[in-house]
């Protein structure tokens, strides 16, 4: 009798260790027999077969079954010592046996340790008569232990034991037998200890220590909490459980205790009314002071495994014969005589949560408010050089207002702030991937904000507050070419200690490959599964003409299970549309954030935060800028870019240009300044080209927005030349347009000016004229200001300068 078909379940494979990734033949090991015969049989269900699907599409045949042993032996040859003299020997074979139950270590793609699993079953696959053919694929399910070394580098520290290993709640995989390196001991007595979070204790251990482990905890890896555990007690139960439950690997689950349904009416004290009147910790958390926890009903302790969706009714107090309802059934219960039945098998002891992960549980189940202002941060250099400055209010002032100073505080951005810290967050405790783009032009808090929002990340993390991560930044600015990116993302992955292991000696191309197979191993991933943020910041410099780096960034986090967490940072709103393909563009559905240009009110805002924070321990400061030179230079700064660097850069070379007289920059000084700054070198020399120099520069500057790269094509200038003749000259200009032999005389003029740089080499000589590359060699936004200044508002509307 065939079975129903049934939509096949996808079982979540988060947080598992990253298993190396095999092909379907690897299934079938010649060295490996059965040593017994099936214990249970069962028509083949997805679970059974889905890693062969997944990898290859493999499909099993009619009537197909699965058969599950308890146990295999493996064979293989150990070539003996050869001793001087003697005649070589024929090798020795080795017969190792596995059995359900025995503590193993896998090879997994870890290039140091290998993982430590139970074997929670093993089966293979035979026909509705019971027989195998010489190609049977030979599946083994493994149960996860995790060793510290594993888990993320941004969490809750605790001590442990050089051999300490965690079990995991339900974390499995189905391997082949050849990832089954060798037997290991779990026991319940540590051979040193406790150690401080050190990564590589376990790695200088010898080969035999590292076949013995000490095992006292469970563990739920996301969430980073921890249960009391008892490894034999466990052990013996999933033995005896039943055959259905040994097939599906869920003998092997731990079953933890959990809050209480929140729908369940709780009596309260009127002392618990009162600390939330007045915002008391202290009295709602009184419970969780003491190490051990109050002792509350059995009823409210339930399986995680199992879903609670039946709750008892609950009793309404007060008057309620007034309020229409509609009348219920009252269900009869039937009077059951006693009889004699066979008693039930008592199920195991719920793991309860550690002291610090109640704590830790309770926490999370907090509140927290809709708008989040940034936390201080008092770790920045300049915090610690600004005490030692001299109390001169002028020095202390221009230090503060320099544009590589850091504030403590980050003003004018709590709702962006708290936007990206919300999706993070919430990403990182569904423990999924996903993508943030945020953009806005340069000056605007974009860095210092998800600098910020790490900080406070990572202090959540470390205070068990929220779920455990790796982080890493990449900066498009600070590596020698894009796909360098590839490389520092896949250090941070593989769990590489850079700090006292120097960087990882492979090329861009092997940390790709690595990269894609980490990501798409589906079951096998790891290295402990857990989360990872990238921070990609300048990803204008991350654009190459393939757009191959930028996609996989983006299309990583979109696969099952990946838990890569991106947030981008770039310059231009619209650079997914202009630049990037539709594919490309496709991945950015999520999270797109754009940081406005600052304001007149909120520039001044900024520049005042920085003068009161310079005056903190001094005696009645003067001021050292009247709030009118402040105002005056946010106004003028506003109407041109909002760029909080223009403005702290103005008011610095005020105080300065001031400092000599001890006293206040007034709004004469201001306005010196801007002028000294519109008379730069650059603005002097653009003022004296010609136009049709002028025009050449803004169709670079054009073609640069367009293409999202600094190198731009000759042919591709040369059009946008001819496109701004028509539209960039005035009445009295000439119309006429260039010829090519023209266009050519004026790049000359201006890469003999240094304003351009032309492609040169034996390479560049062999291409066509048209496909050599240009770069402009002046600062974009000073060329953007001035050319929008000396041809006025259609110059100013063409190259995209708010006037």
């Amino acid at each position: 009798m065939e079975s129903t078909p049934v939509t096949p379940s996808r079982r979540s494979k988060r947080f598992q260790p990253l298993v190396t990734p095999v092909k379907t033949d690897a299934f079938v090991d010649k060295t490996v027999i059965w040593t017994d015969a099936p214990c249970y049989t069962r028509p083949t269900v997805y679970e059974d077969y889905q890693v062969l699907q997944e990898d290859e599409g493999w499909q099993p045949g009619p009537a197909m079954h699965t058969a599950f042993r308890k146990s295999f032996k493996r064979m293989k040859n150990t070539a003996p010592a050869s001793r001087k003299g003697l005649s070589t020997r024929r090798p020795a074979i080795e017969t190792e046996i596995f059995e359900v139950g025995d503590t193993v270590l896998v090879k997994t793609q870890s290039t140091k340790l290998p993982s430590v699993g139970v074997i929670a079953s093993m089966w293979e696959f035979q026909d509705k008569e019971g027989r195998e053919n010489d190609n049977s694929h030979m599946m083994i399910r493994v149960h996860w232990f995790q060793h510290p070394s594993e888990l993320p580098r941004i969490r809750a520290k605790r001590e442990h034991f050089e051999n300490e290993v965690y079990f995991t709640l339900a974390s499995q995989a189905i391997l082949p037998p050849s990832c089954i390196l060798s037997h290991c001991t779990i026991s319940e007595v540590p051979q040193a200890a406790p150690t401080t979070h050190k990564r590589n204790n376990w790695i200088s251990a010898t080969a035999e220590e590292k076949k013995v482990f000490f095992c006292r905890l469970a563990i739920e890896s996301r969430s980073n909490i921890y249960y009391d555990f008892n490894w034999e007690a466990h052990k013996q139960h999933a033995l005896a459980s039943s055959n259905e439950d040994f097939a599906n690997g869920t003998c092997w689950h731990v079953a933890v205790e959990t809050t209480p349904s929140r729908r369940r009416t709780r009596k309260r004290t009127k002392l618990q009314d009162i600390a939330e009147e007045s915002g008391d910790d202290s009295v709602r958390d009184r419970d969780y002071e003491n190490d051990e926890a109050p002792s509350e009903p059995d009823d409210h302790l339930v399986p995680s495994v199992v879903d609670d969706a039946s709750d008892n009714e609950t009793t309404l107090s007060g008057p309620i014969d007034d309020v229409p309802k509609t009348p219920s059934r009252k269900r009869k219960l039937a009077v059951s005589t006693p009889k004699s039945t066979p008693s039930k098998k008592r199920s195991p002891k719920l793991a309860a949560p550690t002291p610090h992960s109640k704590a830790a549980l309770r926490k999370r189940n907090r509140k927290v408010p809709t708008v989040r202002v940034p936390p201080p941060n008092l770790t920045q250099e300049h915090y610690n050089q600004l005490q030692n400055l001299p109390p001169d209010p002028w020095l202390r002032a221009m230090h503060v207002l320099h544009v590589a100073a850091r504030p403590d505080v980050l003003p004018c951005r709590e709702e962006e702030y708290s936007r990206v810290l919300r999706t993070v967050e919430e990403l990182l405790e569904e423990g999924s991937g996903g993508c943030v783009y945020i953009s806005g032009v340069p000056g605007t808090g974009k860095t210092a904000t998800v600098h910020a929002i790490v900080r406070e990340l990572k202090r959540m993390a470390e205070n068990n507050e929220t779920n455990p991560f790796t982080y890493v930044e990449i900066n498009g600015l600070r590596i020698p070419e894009p796909s360098a990116a590839y490389n520092l993302l896949w250090e941070t992955v593989s769990g590489h200690d850079v700090a006292s292991d120097g960087h990882l000696k492979t090329g861009a191309k092997e940390a790709l490959k690595q990269l894609t197979k980490h990501f798409s191993a589906g079951a096998r991933a790891g290295p402990a599964g857990h989360a990872c943020v990238v921070l990609m910041d300048e990803l204008d410099q991350l654009v190459t003409a393939k757009q191959d780096v930028v996609y996989n960034f983006f299309n990583w986090p979109t696969i099952a299970g990946s838990k890569l967490v991106v947030i981008a940072v770039a310059n231009t709103m619209d650079l997914p549309e202009r630049v990037m393909t539709g594919r490309v563009r496709s991945r950015l559905g999520m999270i797109r954030i754009n940081f406005q240009p600052y304001t007149t009110q909120q520039l001044e805002k900024i520049v005042h935060a920085r003068l009161k924070e310079a005056k903190e321990g001094l005696e009645e400061p003067p001021d050292v800028i009247n709030a009118d030179g402040v105002k005056f230079a946010a106004m003028k700064v506003s109407s041109i870019s909002g760029d909080a660097r223009r403005v702290l850069d103005i008011c610095r070379r005020a105080v300065e240009l001031v400092h000599p007289k001890r006293r206040a920059a007034r709004t004469e000084d201001v306005k010196e300044v801007i002028k000294v700054l519109q008379n730069s070198p650059t603005a002097a020399y653009l003022r004296d080209c010609s136009l049709h120099e002028r025009i050449m520069l803004a169709s670079l500057l054009r073609c640069i927005k367009r293409e999202g790269v600094e190198e731009i094509k000759w042919g591709e200038i040369e059009n946008q030349h001819i496109v701004y003749v028509e539209g960039l000259t005035s009445e009295g200009d000439p119309s006429r347009k260039p010829t090519p032999e023209e266009l050519g005389l004026v790049l000359d003029s201006l890469v003999a000016s240094r304003a351009m740089i032309v492609e040169d080499g034996v390479n560049a000589v062999r291409k066509p004229p048209r496909e050599r590359r240009v770069i402009l060699n002046l600062e974009q936004t000073e060329v953007e200001r001035v050319l929008s200044e000396v041809g006025g508002r259609t110059w100013a509307t063409a190259l995209g300068v708010g006037g």
